[in-house]
């Protein structure tokens, strides 16, 4: 359909109305926010699947689908947030995953991937969440010292990890250090690279790391 709405961004109202956005009363697994089902259960579930990833809480926005997905591709090209999307991250601040935190850490490109893109879509979204809660953003202490392939949906769990071991470090650990923080990124799908992510800044002796994407992959 015709986007009749600059502030939408590339999707409609319409899109925009079935995309799925989460507000608390869905049923996610506990640790890695990965989506169960439409209505909350009475007591925490876990898909266990994430049991040994090294961050401590994954939320996200909502589901990788319709209005969302497509922005999500769009912002891989523009740089820019539609108001919609600014929307959307504001409301998030206001969850329990954000209390406490003191440094907000876009995942990092490699130097190929960021210059063949010209920006990491990662410190876009880190942004518009410093502008709402007044947290600093730190874009340079966490590195990827080496290009790793795009993950694919099919790819399985053991494939993503293996591509993304050893392919982060902390070059500042002094500005991570006894921080709380909370990781940034578009997707988050078997949360391979977040996890990488998390043990090394916990390495660097980071507090709490907790992660916020824009959308959550449905993994079947």
């Amino acid at each position: 359909m015709h986007v009749d709405r600059h502030k939408d961004g590339v999707a409609c109202r319409e899109c925009w109305a079935a995309t799925r956005l989460f507000d608390g009363s869905e049923m996610l697994c506990e640790k890695c926010g990965a989506f169960f089902g439409d209505k909350a259960a009475p007591v925490p579930v876990f898909c266990r699947k994430c049991d040994d990833h090294h961050y401590d809480k994954a939320t996200a926005a909502g589901i990788y689908e319709k209005a969302l997905a497509a922005a999500i591709v769009n912002l891989k090209n523009v740089p820019s947030l539609p108001h919609r999307l600014r929307t959307i991250i504001h409301a998030a601040t206001r969850r329990r995953e954000f209390v406490g935190i003191d440094l907000i850490v876009p995942i990092p490109l490699s130097a190929r991937r960021r210059l063949e893109r010209g920006f990491n879509q990662a410190e876009s979204i880190a942004a518009a969440l410093s502008r709402s809660t007044g947290i600093p953003v730190d874009a340079h202490s966490l590195t990827r010292r080496m290009h790793t392939p795009i993950h694919r949906i099919g790819m399985d769990q053991k494939a993503r990890e293996l591509t993304v071991k050893n392919a982060f470090e902390v070059v500042m650990p002094k500005l991570i250090g006894g921080k709380n923080i909370l990781l940034i990124d578009d997707v988050l799908t078997s949360g391979a690279t977040a996890s990488s992510c998390a043990k090394v800044l916990k390495k660097a002796g980071a507090g709490k790391v907790n992660v916020f994407t824009l959308a959550r992959a449905v993994m079947h």
